[in-house]
């Protein structure tokens, strides 16, 4: 696979376009499976009231990995990403409906490095809240 932007396109301030991903209950299933974290606050009402929590949580990495889908969408290349970090800022509950919860992520080009690299800031929102902080990607454009 190969990159669908090239450094030469971007220039610092480049917006990458607001993207809205669903989170339903099977992804929290799915994603408990490949991780192996089957802590119950990511299925289980019961547990999450238990431990105090509005409701049943995506877990942090999941959300983390779905705001990294923006970056990795755009670059064309999932291995075009060489860094991501992040601070948890809320969690995002999903709920148990069919439409489960929204998260929505934006970037914007924040630095172009040597060897053809860019620092992508990201903005990750849950319900208007913003769910991750800090958050951004080193990627290596073509």
């Amino acid at each position: 696979m190969t990159a669908t932007v090239g450094y030469d396109d971007v220039e610092v301030g480049t917006e990458l376009p607001e993207r809205l991903f669903p989170l339903r209950r099977v992804d929290l299933v799915r994603y408990a499976g490949a991780s192996g974290d089957f802590n119950p606050i990511h299925w289980s009402e019961r547990a999450a009231a238990d431990a105090g929590l509005p409701g049943v949580l995506a877990h942090g990495m999941l959300t983390m990995a779905t705001a990294t889908r923006l970056v990795t969408d755009w670059a064309g290349d999932p291995g075009a990403v060489l860094e991501v970090g992040v601070k948890f800022s809320a969690p995002v509950v999903v709920p148990d409906d069919d439409d489960g919860a929204s998260v929505s992520v934006r970037g914007v080009v924040e630095k172009k490095l040597d060897d053809n690299r860019v620092v992508v800031n990201l903005t990750t929102r849950c319900g208007g809240e913003k769910v991750l902080m800090a958050a951004r990607a080193t990627v290596r454009l073509g």
